[in-house]
């Protein structure tokens, strides 16, 4: 935890109420996302319960599966559940866009939009990934098939829960790290990830504060949980009995029909209230006016989900269920690639997180005292601008002479440092040569170089693109690393069509 974040909570617990760590919004919002509220049978190994699912608050439809350890009507949720996601997913695949590729000599065609899922928590993440993993190899043929969404579904579900593990991806969310990501609540890490704790803190109702607003949230007869766990007292007092009147009722069909009917109300009873708190988290996140460099990262989700849906058109197979040695090199090196440039985008999106970066030394801040725009430096072969400025800062400088700064107000700029004199005063003098960012002439456009009198932020983080490294084709595998690929079989489902309790 950071510095300032440390502080953040402080005063939240101090003023009552959660306090803002961002200015903007560095997540991507949907006009119309998908917002899915799972919930899971304890005990069970991700054996779905229930969702309730819509990309509107006044489109909630409700899942239920009456007896979950019943593959039947575990697949038959299953097909219910693609018969709303993958229509859903269609709708953006109406429109593309051209996008220039190889310095404009080339183009590629991209959806100008993508969906987007939305999640209460972590926990509905992991939920989604397992449930694709469980689904996407199914056979819809020979013994024990299943619906062909189902098999669809589960690769769709793990594409998201792969975006999902993307720094910086909005195609999947968990709503208590968006809203945590912006605010810093008065409690602690574990207790966010409580989707009606969080908000009780964000909003929490009139006269109370956001401690008394959380501490009432936790009771589960006040507000059940967000999912896809439940509450044990409501799993033993109430659902149990519940799916076990409706086993009991099979061979009598008006009383299977009332004892689903009980069931599907403890289910919605239980799924509402999160529903709701979905969107106003979601009508909370919309207050924030989205970062500049946001777009930027969408667009990366959008050339993801072009890229799945068109391997899923061409007759594609299934994701692996692992990935073999290149392939999580591959992975691992594109994780760490985002997470980096996440991070300093975000610090250059947002002054609240920069500022974190000047307290731990990786930035500063200063007013520009001196300036000779029209430098220019003709010890090479030929003349080149680099114009040189001074600046005065109070905050410490750690970075040596010779390194390379930039400048989120002018990204496509270099500083490098010149001179550093420490005054007694408390304040620093560091003179800077600027290239880059001024045009290929000898005189710099207006704006281009720091005027005196600006203040300017500094930093040795850098936007600018980062190369991947170079790793052999998967079939030339050493043989360390396990060897070429061998040829993946999707696994065969042993289970009978009855009840696994």
């Amino acid at each position: 935890m950071s510095t300032l974040r440390a502080l953040a909570r402080a005063q939240a617990v101090a003023t009552g109420r959660a306090q803002p760590v961002a200015t903007v919004r560095h997540l991507h919002l949907s006009e119309r996302p998908l917002v899915l509220v799972p919930l899971a049978l304890a005990g069970e190994a991700n054996a779905p319960l229930a969702a309730m699912v819509g990309a509107a608050p006044d489109e909630a439809r409700l899942l239920v599966v009456p007896q979950p350890r019943n593959r039947d009507q575990r697949f038959a949720f299953a097909a219910e559940l693609a018969g709303i996601v993958l229509p859903y997913l269609d709708e953006f695949r109406d429109l593309t866009e051209a996008v220039p590729v190889d310095r404009g000599r080339d183009v590629r065609h991209r959806y100008v939009d993508a969906p987007q899922l939305l999640v209460p928590n972590p926990a509905g993440i992991t939920f989604l990934r397992l449930f694709g993993r469980s689904t996407r190899f199914r056979r819809t043929d020979g013994d024990y098939p299943v619906h062909p969404s189902v098999p669809l579904l589960g690769r769709w579900l793990t594409f998201f829960a792969e975006r999902a593990e993307q720094p910086g991806s909005s195609a999947l969310l968990a709503l208590t790290d968006a809203l945590t990501l912006h605010w810093a609540t008065g409690q602690s890490v574990v207790e966010d990830l409580h989707l009606p704790a969080v908000l009780g803190w964000l909003d929490p109702p009139a006269g109370l504060t956001g401690a008394e607003a959380a501490a009432r949230a936790e009771d589960p007869a006040h507000c059940p949980p967000a999912g896809p766990a439940t509450d044990p007292d409501f799993d033993n007092r109430r659902l149990a009995p519940a799916i076990e009147a409706y086993t009991r009722a099979e061979d009598d069909p008006v009383a299977r029909a009332a004892a689903y009917d009980e069931l599907a109300g403890l289910l919605r009873d239980q799924l509402a209230p999160t529903w709701e708190l979905m969107w106003r988290g979601v009508g909370l996140l919309r207050t924030l006016p989205a970062g500049t460099r946001v777009a930027g990262r969408w667009a990366g989700d959008r050339d993801a989900f072009t890229a799945h849906a068109e391997h899923v058109d061409a007759g594609g197979g299934p994701q692996p269920r692992r990935d073999g040695a290149v392939a999580a090199a591959l992975r691992l090196q594109r994780l760490e690639r985002a997470s980096t440039a996440w991070a300093v985008q975000r610090a250059y999106d947002d002054p609240l997180v920069m500022a974190e970066h000047r307290l731990s030394g990786e930035a500063f801040v200063g007013e520009v005292t001196l300036a000779d725009p029209a430098r220019v430096d003709d010890s090479g072969k030929r003349p080149v601008l680099r114009p040189r400025i001074q600046v005065v800062t109070t905050e410490p400088v750690p970075m040596p002479v010779g390194a390379t700064l930039y400048s989120p107000a002018r990204p496509g700029q270099k500083a490098k440092i010149v001179f550093v004199t420490p005054g007694g005063d408390g304040k620093t003098e560091v003179v800077l040569e600027l290239s880059g960012g001024m045009g290929r002439g000898l005189t710099a456009p207006p704006g281009s170089v720091p005027e005196v009198g600006e203040r300017i932020c500094l930093t040795g983080l850098s936007d600018g693109f980062l190369p991947g490294g170079a790793f052999p084709a998967p079939e030339e595998t050493p043989w360390t690393h396990g060897g070429p690929p061998g040829t993946a079989v999707a696994p065969q489902d042993p289970a009978p069509a009855e009840d696994w309790s």
